[in-house]
């Protein structure tokens, strides 16, 4: 347990920026989830909307650290070949 009162202020920053990095990635995954499903199920214009939706999310998580930048480019890489493999 944290003494200082210091370490008492991390403890409480990790545990509301874990909180919200939480929520962003849940949010991204989302996205993606909404994203196959339109793509899947739904029509092509559905689909482009979803994945602009996607992108930002993903960018905004590489932005604010959730995730690395190389695995935001290989997301949003994936994303655009099987939005052009449905066409």
């Amino acid at each position: 347990m944290a003494h200082s009162l210091s370490a008492r202020k991390r403890v409480r920053q990790n545990i509301n920026r874990r909180a919200l990095n939480r929520w962003r990635l849940r949010h991204m995954r989302s996205a993606i989830k909404d994203f196959n499903e339109k793509l899947l199920h739904g029509t092509r214009a559905d689909a482009t909307e979803a994945f602009k939706v996607c992108i930002k999310t993903i960018d905004r998580s590489a932005q604010r650290g959730v995730l690395h930048r190389n695995q935001a480019a290989r997301r949003k890489s994936r994303l655009n070949a099987r939005l052009k493999s449905k066409a």
